[in-house]
């Protein structure tokens, strides 16, 4: 079977004001695809705008906060109205919480959960009626490095990610047949702003803080614009699954060859200092 071809296609892409999202949506815009760019970030999506601004594409933004059911229930609508329909719905949208289980509080926790998970989920159930309309269509969720293991100190982030990981197979499963595909996204260390924008718990001092982000983003190295190619090459050839760096590819061999015990052997990976905490 040929590759699917994204030109002329629409797509929605959620988080695109920076970040894997945006060049995501550069990496969409360059095929010929039609973009609806959600978040709430309202100047990042007017720069990414600007950065794929072409006359080959339609472009419309939308203020949106994956958290609140009411805008995203709203949302389909409204990208019909401007696009005519939807091909491609990507839930990119996430944000991280440091701290141990002791360390986040149940607030951040659930806080953590409406954007990471249940934004995926109410956004898949708002925009499946458009995307079962077509005759071919896609959804791609983004989990992470931590939705295929889980180190310490990561109990909300790699919840959520595990979450998103389950739903998207599951999903996959009962859309077999269907028009409509599903690939979950795995990225390994990927050069964002996560690090820098996560909650962290409140006694930390600011140089606790400073710390354990520095030691966080010195694991973030790949080049979003890169993982993108990587995600959009994988959606093209219609991959169930995909992961996005050597990091992600390795600890995915060492979580299966030692399912229990993967966390003794990849600390021992890890530079010293840069751990997870």
């Amino acid at each position: 079977m040929p590759n699917w071809n994204l030109e002329n296609r629409t797509a929605v892409v959620t988080g695109a004001a920076s970040g894997i999202g945006r060049a995501l949506a550069v990496g969409l815009a360059a095929r010929g695809c039609n973009l609806a760019l959600a978040d709430r970030n309202v100047a990042g999506l007017e720069e990414t705008e600007r950065v794929i601004a072409t006359n080959r594409v339609r472009i419309s933004r939308h203020a949106l906060d994956v958290a609140d059911r009411e805008a995203v229930a709203a949302l389909p609508a409204v990208v019909e109205a401007a696009h005519g329909g939807l091909d491609l719905l990507v839930n990119n949208a996430g944000v991280a919480v440091g701290g141990t289980f002791d360390d986040v509080t149940e607030a951040d926790f659930e806080w953590l959960f409406e954007i990471n998970f249940w934004g995926v989920v109410r956004m898949t159930r708002a925009f499946l009626p458009l995307l079962r309309a077509q005759p071919e269509a896609r959804i791609v969720n983004l989990s992470s490095l931590y939705g295929l293991i889980a180190p310490p100190g990561q109990t909300a982030y790699a919840a959520s990610k595990f979450a998103v990981r389950g739903f998207s197979q599951a999903l996959a499963h009962e859309l077999a047949g269907s028009s409509v595909g599903v690939t979950v996204v795995h990225p390994g260390g990927v050069a964002t702003s996560v690090a820098d924008s996560a909650r962290l718990p409140a006694h930390m001092t600011p140089e606790e803080a400073a710390r354990g982000r520095a030691a966080a983003n010195s694991l973030l190295k790949l080049p979003p614009e890169r993982a993108a190619a990587i995600i959009l090459a994988a959606v093209e050839r219609r991959q169930g699954r995909v992961l996005v760096g050597t990091d992600a590819k390795l600890v995915a061999l060492i979580e299966r060859l030692v399912p229990v015990s993967y966390w003794s052997l990849i600390q021992k990976l890890i530079p010293r200092g840069r751990a997870a905490t």
